[in-house]
């Protein structure tokens, strides 16, 4: 063994003394400006030096690949032993499906939410919340009136100014939401002194709630932790929600839980047209589908932004160079714009409704002072470049989609009136007001307005008797007269029969109606 390493030890040595010179053969020259002897070592010099690998500096947070390490990394919250945190925990290890939803629905978002949760040094817990809250919809309505990602109810949002009206809801607005629930929360850490547990119980029940039940348990001697609060059932799971899906998170691989990487780096870029735009126009200058951009954008009700603002959308990073140059080349085309001839019988209410936008733009975009218009006038009327079915993520198309979610046997149409209810419909059709609520994309507290479209769901066990009847137009008749007739509306008798708005009936056209023979003799 001695011999071979012998002849091994001088075969580098020989190898090193043939090697070509580098360009550099001068000496260093030693601080004291003397140059250094240079040592060669002898041929019988068979010493080896150990070399020490030198070890790459861990990558930080932010250097991740993935915006899901790079969250987990950050995950400090003690997660304590408790039944309600394990409970959740192994619901969401026994449904893996979800947490797949949750991060496709993330996937745009969940960096610009990470950064901003950075930027103000809060918990990164808090990024959480809207998988907590919504799933991550942005879309997201609950039976409380609470809406988007972080689920604001009104008067909070009114609180933190995110405007509402008929184009715009900016709860729905992701970066405008998210700067409202990060303000919100550093409110709650200023008021309970760090504690971020109660901090978090205070976004789903209200701090004066929580402070209450701490100076219940302050007077009777009990510890005041989280845990020994008296809170509402659905607080009392919403924080061991929270700490269990950051725990998992966190510790994915020891869960045999797999996440869906995102990648750590942005996704979108916020423009600005500072004018009221078409999303159907936008869409197609950033030359991605209208469905996308609503999708980035859900704050934006109908098919336009805001008239009066905000205009500003979120677009692909790839994207936004196309947006702006198509913006500029076309800045003056970003509405359609119809030339009306007014008819007897209209008003401005009624053009409105027809051409899908609102009195307030008819009447501003024609300089009128007030609602009244003359027969014969020409008024200029915003409107959707594209059918309405084109816009699919808009509030009415969602609402029509809800609507048409079979929910019984046989849907019925109701045109709310005066003085009617969610109660008192639901009371006169035998049915729970929830449901109704539910069956229409409301809350149960959510006020109706008088025209209102609702869809109501029966069953034969419902005291209904249901019957298709084919009826044969008769001279005279219309289709209003026809629905009272056999106690139906007008909305469901077009539906049945794929009647377009404006179309015209006749004597001897056949149509398909589903009647209730408890309440007509047919």
């Amino acid at each position: 063994m001695k011999l071979k390493f012998h002849w091994i030890g001088l075969a580098l040595l020989a190898g090193c003394q043939t090697a070509p010179p580098t360009e550099n053969t001068q000496p260093e020259t030693s601080l004291s400006g003397k140059t250094p002897t240079v040592i060669t070592p002898s041929k019988t010099d068979t010493t080896l030096t150990e070399v020490t690998p030198i070890e790459k500096p861990a990558l930080t947070p932010q250097e991740q690949e993935d915006v899901w390490q790079r969250i987990a990394m950050q995950l400090d919250m003690p997660i304590p032993d408790h039944e309600s945190v394990d409970y959740y925990r192994n619901w969401y290890i026994k449904h893996p499906s979800h947490l797949r939803t949750v991060a496709k629905r993330a996937q745009p978002f969940l960096y610009m939410i990470t950064v901003e949760i950075e930027k103000r040094g809060l918990p990164m817990e808090l990024v959480l919340l809207p998988v907590v809250e919504s799933a991550f919809d942005p879309f997201a309505y609950s039976h409380g009136s609470a809406a988007g990602l972080w689920q604001f109810v009104p008067g909070t949002a009114d609180r933190f100014k995110l405007e509402r009206n008929w184009w715009y809801d900016g709860r729905r607005d992701v970066p405008a939401a998210t700067t409202a629930a990060l303000d919100y929360m550093e409110y709650f850490d200023r008021r309970f002194d760090g504690n971020w547990q109660q901090s978090i119980a205070s976004y789903n029940s209200g701090a004066g709630r929580v402070s209450r039940a701490i100076t219940k348990n302050k007077k009777l001697g009990k510890p005041t932790d989280f845990f020994s609060l008296d809170l509402p059932k659905e607080t009392s799971g919403y924080v061991p929600k929270l700490l269990a899906l950051a725990d998992i998170i966190k510790n994915h691989e020891k869960y045999g839980v797999e996440l869906p990487p995102i990648p750590n780096k942005p996704v979108l870029e916020m423009v600005n047209p500072k004018q009221q735009l078409d999303l159907a126009i936008a869409a197609e200058f950033a030359g991605i589908s209208i469905t996308e951009l609503q999708s980035y954008n859900p704050a934006y009700n109908q098919w336009a932004t805001s008239p009066d603002g905000p205009y500003h959308l979120l677009l692909p990073i790839e994207n936004v160079a196309q947006f702006n140059a198509n913006l500029k080349k076309n800045g003056d085309k970003t509405m359609q714009v119809v030339r009306y001839k007014v008819q007897p019988g209209d008003t401005i209410s009624q053009l409105a409704v027809k051409h899908n936008t609102t009195t307030n733009i008819i009447e501003q975009t024609n300089n009128l002072n007030g609602s009244s218009i003359r027969v014969g006038q020409y008024l200029l009327i915003p409107t959707a470049s594209q059918g309405n079915k084109t816009y699919a993520l808009s509030a009415p198309q969602r609402l029509k989609k809800t609507q048409a979610k079979a929910k019984g046997k046989y849907k019925l149409s109701h045109t709310v009136k005066d003085g009617e209810s969610l109660w008192s419909i639901a009371r006169d059709n035998s049915i729970s007001y929830r449901d109704l609520a539910k069956w229409n994309g409301m809350a149960p507290k959510d006020s109706l307005r008088i025209g209102q479209n609702l869809v109501i769901w029966k069953n034969s066990s419902d005291g209904a008797i249901i019957r298709t009847v084919h009826y044969q137009i008769r001279q005279g008749d219309n289709l209003s007269s026809i629905a009272q007739k056999f106690s139906v509306s007008v909305t469901d008798i077009m539906k049945w029969n794929n009647i377009e708005r404006g179309s015209y009936i006749k004597p001897g056209q056949k149509l398909k109606l589903y009647v209730d023979v408890t309440k007509v003799n047919v």
